[in-house]
């Protein structure tokens, strides 16, 4: 596969700095850079693909007219955490 480059970037020697400060060992800041924008892609994709879920949501509820209150969310989750906790109980 072909590689490309992405334009450089100027910013001000403060944020070269701080990147520069966390690196890991053997890490370069083209590395660093390289990780730090798939990571971006990546959050940005799940939250889209968050919104598009609530999206849909909002649209089947307000199709079929079923709707569930917040308390009744949280106690079915809360069920599913206390499910979860004593299965990892010892």
């Amino acid at each position: 596969m072909k590689t490309s480059t992405i334009p450089s970037l100027r910013v001000e020697p403060e944020l070269r700095q701080a990147a520069e400060s966390v690196l890991r060992d053997g890490e370069t800041l083209s590395s660093f850079m390289e990780e730090s924008l798939r990571a971006s892609i990546r959050q940005r994709k799940v939250r889209a693909e968050f919104i598009a879920r609530g999206l849909a949501s909002r649209t089947e509820s307000q199709r079929t007219n079923q709707y569930f209150s917040a308390d009744d969310v949280l106690n079915e989750l809360n069920g599913i955490l206390s499910r979860a906790e004593s299965k990892d109980a010892p």
